[in-house]
């Protein structure tokens, strides 16, 4: 594919999550069980929110928004890694790289911001609840909806445009099963010393302070609770503790591949497989196990349709 950036690279050859065949096969089968199990649960999330008009706030609108950029986020990698596990040639355009490379940042940094805005949402309903339904009405919603896509996809677009003035002349091996930033920039045919720092301060620093802000709000949060004495004490911590959770999933393995130079480690593919695979199914249900508002219209939802 070459054009005014030099790169005749068409393709790149993926050298998977391991070399071995009975290792491919266990997680073949264990992410396989796992994904059909787990992503009908979230569109039945999805589908539990929009039906029930008990579940009309905003932290449902927003729960409902997260299971859908989980389980879009999830058909980026691993419907093509369980091909590859039974594929003996594991291979991938140039173009088709580079828009994977583009929906895993575009989803990635839009649910990064749904969490921010899911955090801003029970500040106010629990330290300023006065105000909660003038500053979180439906408007506000969907202002918020729309620039948190809009951030998600302002992050990719600048990831994909400095990947595309780099040359790719040469080698075509991604010691990865998926293609992102650390592994393509690597085999760019020159030095990318500059583009790298670009990287991890668009991605590992965003993802850094996203998750510092976080923490410091649901501190501050949990603070307020806790020398509250309301009836609600109790769910507001349940709530809150099934955020943090969740932002560790989310932002852990982000801080450890993104906010340091791009050397390989060990541990990468591990976390990279949980980073883009497991976790994104798991979020939207450890919301919905610890808020008994969702299991319990979710039941009346089952009941309705094997009555």
């Amino acid at each position: 594919m070459e054009n005014n950036n030099s790169t005749v690279v068409k393709e790149f050859i993926l050298l998977g999550l391991t070399q071995s065949r009975n290792i491919q096969l266990l997680v073949f089968v264990l992410v396989l069980i796992f994904y059909f199990i787990i992503l009908p649960g979230n569109f039945l999330i999805i589908l539990t929110i929009r039906t029930d008009p008990g579940l009309t706030a905003p932290l449902y609108f927003f729960l409902g928004n997260l299971a859908f950029l989980d389980a879009s986020y999830s058909f980026i990698v691993a419907p093509r890694m369980l091909v590859d596990f039974l594929s003996e040639k594991k291979v991938i355009s140039y173009r088709g790289c580079i828009t994977q490379l583009f929906f895993l940042h575009f989803l990635g940094g839009g649910e990064g911001l749904l969490l921010v805005v899911m955090a801003f949402d029970r500040y106010i309903a629990i330290c300023r609840p006065l105000h909660y339904s003038t500053v979180m009405n439906p408007r506000a919603c969907y202002a918020l909806l729309l620039a948190l896509w809009l951030g998600g996809f302002v992050h990719s677009i600048i990831q994909v445009a400095l990947i595309l003035r780099l040359p790719f002349c040469g080698p075509n091996r991604l010691d990865n099963f998926f293609c992102d930033v650390p592994q393509v920039i690597k085999l760019a045919c020159t030095d990318t010393f500059v583009v790298e720092l670009l990287m991890v301060f668009n991605s590992g620093l965003m993802t850094l302070l996203c998750f510092l802000g976080l923490l410091a709000s649901y501190a501050v949060i949990l603070c307020r609770v806790h020398g509250s004495s309301s009836e609600g004490k109790n769910k507001a911590v349940s709530t809150c503790t099934t955020h943090i959770i969740v932002i560790f999933l989310m932002f852990g393995p982000g801080i450890f591949i993104y906010t340091r130079p791009f050397r390989a480690f060990p541990a990468d593919k591990v976390v990279s497989l949980f980073h883009t695979v497991i976790f994104p199914l798991l979020n939207p249900v450890i919301y919905t196990l610890r808020n008994q508002e969702v299991k319990a219209s979710m039941k009346r939802l089952f009941n309705q349709h094997i009555a």
